[in-house]
């Protein structure tokens, strides 16, 4: 049953508003007396909302959420709207990963609560609902954002002031809209995070770049500097870092520690002859052994 409309929903009530009844119930309606918005609805007259922001579903949270269902059904119920396009049918307001998890566990029927509301209010809800739970990426945050700003004449201001975000916090999401698209599905598929992608904006090659923070496993700072070098093809220098040794010089290095009983690090020079090996010991009385050895090979004839 659609519940009639009553005044406008202000920008960030979100499902609190939703979920209580537009009229309240009387004082003596006793507290255990179920609620009548809620309704089983058809689960094949549902569809998704177009303008849902969240675009991102991973298999493993649907799975997940998925047998949940099975066993013990939704407890939750969606918000659904009567489908502007279709009379008969309905549109989510909320919920939609639970109508796609419901439709893996095969059920007929989910239990949901039925509201008239706007295309305003659809997309501010669905936007401060996935907000509110975390369950937006950042590419998806920030085009919730402009949505809201584009379609609807929100400002920074009003958005920051309803959803409780910092002024800085949407217009920096926002900027990374500027970037390539290959980009931003690396910041969707969480190969980037947000701050690595906020660091990619000023690169004069942002795609090359994010592969290379993929591929090395660059650091925040590591991007940035590099983003301001220009410098997109190397990886940036670690000064206290070693190069990476090859199989036969670990090999030997393990094969003498053994044999000496102690720790010990062979360097050798790239490109050189020369090289260098470093013993680590313990206590005198292992320095003392090490010298004992050493004079006893030496006195062989031995290197």
């Amino acid at each position: 049953m659609v519940q009639a409309k009553s005044e406008r929903r202000g920008l960030g009530r979100g499902l609190s508003a939703l979920m209580s009844d537009v009229d309240a119930a009387p004082a003596s309606t006793p507290a255990t007396t179920p609620r009548k918005a809620e309704a089983l609805v058809d689960i094949a007259l549902i569809t998704a909302n177009p303008d849902q922001p969240r675009r991102t579903f991973t298999e493993d949270a649907l799975k997940e959420l998925t047998d949940s269902i099975r066993k013990k059904g939704i407890i939750q119920p969606l918000i659904l709207r009567r489908n502007p396009r279709d009379p008969n049918g309905y549109e989510i307001v909320a919920g939609e990963r639970r109508w796609r998890a419901a439709q893996r566990a095969q059920l007929h029927q989910i239990p949901a609560i039925v509201r008239e509301l706007d295309d305003t209010e659809v997309l501010e809800i669905a936007i401060i609902e996935n907000i509110q739970r975390a369950d937006l990426n950042a590419v998806e945050e920030a085009a919730g954002y402009k949505q809201l700003m584009d379609r609807f004449g929100h400002t920074q201001e009003k958005l920051s002031e309803a959803l409780g975000k910092s002024r800085s916090h949407i217009a920096n999401l926002m900027r990374l809209l500027n970037l390539p698209e290959p980009v931003l599905e690396m910041v969707r598929s969480g190969d980037l995070s947000a701050g690595h992608a906020r660091a990619l904006i000023t690169a004069t090659d942002p795609i090359g770049l994010a592969r290379d923070v993929v591929k090395h496993g660059l650091s925040v700072r590591q991007v940035e500097k590099l983003a301001k070098s220009g410098n997109v093809k190397k990886a940036p220098s670690n000064d206290n870092a070693t190069p990476a040794k090859d199989a036969d010089t670990r090999a030997l290095e393990k094969d003498l520690a053994a044999a000496l009983g102690m720790r010990l690090s062979i360097d050798h020079t790239p490109g050189k002859e020369s090289g260098k090996l470093t013993v680590n010991y313990r206590s005198l009385e292992e320095l003392d052994e090490l010298c004992r050895r050493l004079s006893v090979t030496s006195g062989a004839g031995k290197v």
